[in-house]
């Protein structure tokens, strides 16, 4: 896949919101603003906030409609954050970088090479073997993509990314998306918030 380049420099960089809790799925759980979370760590923030809001534990009638919405709100930062796409576009958003609708940007040529992708992929659906290495195409193109990503995000500070990381991610990001397709174009029941579990089951 193509990587982004001939992008403007700037040594500007995107000032970090500051969000309350209800909009920042990483201050919810108490985890640190990372791309490189482990699913463990994600999932054992969830599970000790989602005990501390069971039902059982409180007995006043306003104590616990207010901890059944907290708790939806903890069970929707678990599902953003769990999702590599999804913890990429929030943790971008809290760093002050652009959204999807701010720079839908693509790598140079990716469009191109996408739409003879998914032509490719369309001819081939009645030929198991090829469809076996289309997959294994995309899933390379998702890895490399959020390895890239990964990258970027190392470049991140205590406050906000440098402009131009900010951007690549995005243009990564807006890529992804399109890869995303690929993927559900040959996998229709797939769902990349249960990715480890559908990769699993693809090999």
């Amino acid at each position: 896949m193509s990587n982004p380049h001939n992008l403007e420099r700037s040594e500007i960089r995107p000032r970090r919101t500051q969000p309350s809790s209800r909009d920042d799925p990483f201050a919810l759980l108490k985890l640190p603003r990372r791309f490189d979370l482990p699913d463990d760590n994600i999932e054992r923030a969830y599970l000790k906030l989602a005990a501390s809001l069971h039902p059982d534990r409180l007995t006043d009638p306003s104590e616990q409609a207010q901890a059944a919405r907290l708790a939806a709100r903890v069970n929707d930062a678990r599902r953003e954050l769990r999702d590599a796409e999804s913890r990429a576009n929030v943790l971008l958003r809290l760093l002050g970088g652009p959204t999807s609708e701010q720079n839908n940007t693509l790598p140079d040529g990716f469009l191109m090479e996408t739409m003879e992708a998914r032509e490719a992929m369309e001819a081939a659906r009645d030929d198991p073997a090829k469809l076996a290495a289309w997959r294994t195409w995309v899933d390379q193109a998702r890895t490399e993509r959020l390895a890239r990503i990964g990258e970027l995000f190392a470049q991140t500070g205590d406050d906000a990314l440098p402009g131009q990381a900010a951007r690549d991610i995005r243009i990564h990001l807006n890529a992804l998306r399109y890869v995303e397709r690929m993927i559900q174009q040959l996998d229709p029941e797939y769902d990349h918030h249960a990715e480890p579990r559908r990769a699993a089951r693809r090999r």
